[in-house]
């Protein structure tokens, strides 16, 4: 899976001790507050963007759509930016450092979206204005999705990551779910009038009070047991260059295949997610209240089992879990997608059953990327390959997903996308070796041992799988 690891830097056999209950409920909770705020964020644009569009863009509705799903992509277009900066320097000053710094510039970037004057009063300076916020909100959350990951999986038992890193993805779809119920309820108290006029803004001002709660909880924090043991022994990097020189010579290899799993979970994610209001209302022609609700139906169906296949994935490992998702989206993506054009009830069936398969990849994520790098370039190994895969594949599918359907006429397109990822997904998972109960402790990849005789490099480690 990567180069030849030495003898000095072989992944160790053993286990980074527990810490108490307690602790790893603070560390849970601090790692999965600061994954909801970037998610509420998330659904609150994603479910807002037929106000957000004729408030602050140009054109007719159509045309200004597309710009509003344009500038959600430009966001993630930053986001490797902020994982080439903040990923290294969280390997070099520690993981709590640099998530403090996170929470607080993504919650500010998107409490501001909700001041921004409208286009018929500023004219293209909302446009500017928000554009600007979002990369900052974007440019942050290249940090932060990989830094809580690395948080949340390096306080973590070794033999129930799954289960304990399944909460930074419960987090998600809680925000995810809670912005969209948020901007849900304001419409329907306001009233679509009010809600075109100011009511939209409103659920952006919750983002700061998240944040704030979130640089609350992390800076009550010690940084992880794994990084203070690497420190300790005087082996975290000593300068950020060296830790991102370290990464891109040493790990080229589980930086591309985290780069390709990425490009399935987030066409995957961002399709259902976030692209789903919009496809619902403009391609099915559901109500605008319908097509909001019947995602958020799906996600709360979603929570349920994201702990329950983290806890399994410590049982069965992650590869099984993996290819039952990918086998099952790859299959399912069509039948699902042409049951949802029946109607409300066909929609609800369609989308829970493609979420439910996907949440075998999600709540997984935690626990998956992070073992793929050792302990000094971890940070930076997750945000740059995950922030750069997700800039190009993951943020752009709401817009790609709408341009082809509006090129084409085909309004199943987005199942034919889900499909293409997957494929890529299944390439690349073959080649990922299975760190389940693995340590992340030391300088070595998690389940790989250097080569004895007669072995090849990259082979798992037998005593972890």
């Amino acid at each position: 899976m990567s180069s030849e690891p030495s003898e000095e830097t072989a992944a160790a056999t053993g286990a980074v001790a527990d810490v108490d209950a307690k602790t790893l409920r603070k560390a849970v909770a601090a790692s999965a507050l600061g994954n909801a705020t970037e998610w509420f964020d998330y659904g609150i644009y994603a479910y807002g963007v037929t106000y957000i569009s004729a408030a602050l863009f140009p054109g007719n509705a159509a045309q200004a759509t597309l710009l509003a799903l344009a500038t959600f992509a430009i966001s993630f277009l930053v986001r490797p930016l902020g994982g080439l900066v903040w990923g290294p320097l969280g390997d070099r000053l520690g993981r709590k450092t640099i998530l403090s710094m996170t929470i607080i510039l993504m919650s500010v970037a998107t409490f501001l979206v909700g001041l921004i004057p409208s286009h018929d009063s500023i004219g293209i300076w909302a446009t500017v204005i928000v554009i600007l916020l979002r990369m900052i909100q974007g440019f942050s959350t290249g940090g932060e999705y990989g830094g809580a990951a690395t948080f949340m999986a390096e306080y973590a038992p070794d033999k129930r990551r799954g289960f304990f890193g399944s909460f930074l993805e419960f987090g998600t779809i809680t925000g995810f779910s809670f912005g969209a119920l948020l901007m849900l309820g304001t419409s329907l108290v306001v009233g679509t009038e009010a809600m075109g006029a100011w009511g939209w803004r409103l659920p952006f001002f919750v983002a700061l009070p998240l944040g704030l709660i979130g640089l609350y909880l992390r800076n009550r924090m010690e940084d992880t047991p794994v990084f203070r043991d690497l420190e300790e022994q005087g082996a975290a990097e000593s300068q950020a260059t060296t830790a991102l020189k370290d990464l891109i010579v040493g790990y080229w290899k589980p930086l591309l295949l985290l780069g390709g799993l990425v490009i399935a979970l987030n066409v995957c994610n961002y399709t259902l997610l976030s692209y789903m209001p919009t496809y619902l209302e403009g391609e099915i022609g559901l109500s605008s209240n319908g097509s909001l609700l019947i995602p958020i139906i799906g996600q709360l169906i979603m929570l349920i089992f994201i702990p329950i296949a983290g806890g399994l994935s410590d049982r069965v490992g992650r590869k099984p879990m993996w290819w039952f998702s990918l086998i099952g989206l790859f299959v399912m993506a069509i039948p699902m997608y042409i049951l949802m054009a029946t109607g409300f009830v066909g929609a609800i069936v369609g989308f829970a059953v493609l979420g439910l398969l996907y949440v075998a990849q999600l709540a997984t994520i935690s626990a998956t990327f992070p073992a793929m790098f050792p302990t000094h370039v971890r940070f930076a190994g997750f945000a740059i390959a995950y922030n750069v895969s997700t800039s190009l594949f993951g943020g752009t599918a709401p817009l790609v997903n709408e341009a082809a359907i509006q090129a084409t006429g085909n309004v199943l397109f987005p199942a034919f996308y889900m499909m293409g990822a997957c494929l890529v997904g299944m390439v690349a998972l073959y080649f990922v070796t299975e760190t389940a109960g693995a340590s992340l402790r030391g300088r070595g990849i998690p389940g790989v041992i250097s080569r004895p005789a007669g072995r090849r490099p990259g082979r798992p480690n037998p005593a972890t799988g």
